[in-house]
């Protein structure tokens, strides 16, 4: 994710803070000094947000080691001011494994609170009464809540909540994918509509804001299940572009930018020799431009992480890992041949040609149909009006 910077990497996943993480705990230090608080109150206070997302970080990590359970690799974990999220190269295939990776992360919640839980009775302390103000005494009971909060919070069953995924996985196994990410969707639009009320109603704004962002995952999400629906039992070489420029990671940019300008592509793949070594992308080249390095070596600006595709593989498992992937072009291989480039653009182009197709087949079977029923196709105005000049 863009404006991102990495803070730790823990069992080959690398963990990110967003910039306007950064925002959220100088928004909590300024609220505490501005309200009359002393400085360590206002570091305490920050150090309790601090330790609340230590607890999204556990709880994505749960995700995490679920997926790679299925040889699902997670590329990294972002923190947001709205929680974390982790970037999964592909979801589960089958509903139980949805299921499954879904539950994972509440689980870890579980696992924290029983945790603080214990400390808590062992201790004698009270369970009732926690002040969610920052490192104090109370450490302890507010984090037993914290984790209670984050457990209810991800299992509403609204998207792109936990809850939302595991409602998904249940019906899915009844009703198909598409169907179940229907029902789960509009659940989840409603929640964000209850949410949104009850935030204009008491004017809590964070929680308008919140509605907000689930209504837009949950619509987004309906949309990709319904391409996925669309894109289910196309092979990848049915939608790739099968003209590409080859360039060696030893050329200038220059090369590149002579290409684009003579439209032959907008991505490139890398190859030295015989042997693929990255991708090219428009954007990287565009990047290079505007500081003006078009000089360089295209090795400094290709990226190398990016999945090979086969060119057997089906549409809908290659979609959902251009979602996930850095690269905007991946190239498509025979054997161990590059026979093409498969991008969103490529997609969009043979889904406008599918859609214009079918177009014409249910014109021509109205066509048919009328024909059959013993209706003539009605004249178009000018045909009608050069036959009306004729007979005068």
């Amino acid at each position: 994710m863009g404006w991102s910077w990495r803070i730790l990497k823990l069992s080959g996943i690398g963990v990110y803070i967003h910039w306007t993480f950064l925002l959220l705990l100088g928004w909590i230090l300024l609220s505490h000094i501005l309200s009359g608080q002393s400085v360590w109150a206002a570091i305490e206070g920050v150090g309790f947000i601090i330790a609340i997302f230590a607890c999204v970080v556990l709880h994505e990590f749960g995700h995490a080691l679920a997926a790679r359970k299925f040889n699902i690799r997670t590329r990294d974990i972002t923190l947001l001011p709205i929680g974390g999220v982790a970037r999964l190269e592909r979801m589960p295939e089958k509903p139980w494994q949805e299921f499954y990776v879904a539950i994972a992360g509440p689980l870890v919640n579980v696992a924290l609170a029983l945790a603080t839980l214990t400390i808590l009775l062992v201790s004698g302390a009270s369970l009732v009464a926690p002040d969610f103000q920052g490192m104090g005494s109370s450490f302890i009971l507010n984090m037993f809540w914290v984790n209670v909060i984050l457990f209810a919070f991800n299992m509403l069953p609204a998207f792109p909540m936990d809850g939302g995924r595991i409602l998904r996985a249940a019906l899915a196994s009844g009703l198909g994918y598409a169907k179940a990410t229907e029902i789960a969707a509009r659940v989840g639009q409603a929640m964000a509509i209850f949410f949104g009320f009850i935030g204009l109603m008491s004017g809590n704004f964070f929680l308008i804001f919140i509605a907000l962002f689930v209504f837009l995952a949950a619509t987004q999400e309906s949309a990709l299940a319904n391409m996925k629906s669309i894109f289910q039992g196309i092979p990848v070489r049915d939608a790739m572009y099968r003209r590409f420029v080859t360039v060696s990671p030893n050329d200038t940019l220059a090369v590149a930018v002579e290409s684009m300008r003579e439209g032959y592509t907008h991505d490139f793949v890398v190859a030295d020799g015989d042997r693929l070594v990255g991708v090219l992308n428009r954007q990287d080249v565009l990047r290079a431009l505007a500081v003006g390095v078009q000089n360089s070596p295209v090795r400094e600006f290709m990226k190398t992480d990016c999945p090979l595709i086969h060119d057997y593989e089906m549409l809908d498992a290659t979609f959902a890992i251009l979602q996930s992937a850095e690269c905007s072009s991946l190239v498509v291989v025979a054997g161990h041949y590059p026979v093409g480039l498969i991008s969103t653009d490529s997609i969009a182009q043979w889904s406008m040609l599918q859609a214009a197709q079918r177009k014409f087949r249910n014109h021509a079977m109205i066509s048919d149909l009328d024909r059959a029923r013993g209706f003539e196709p009605r004249q178009s105005s000018d045909a009608a009006e050069r036959d009306s000049i004729t007979h005068l």
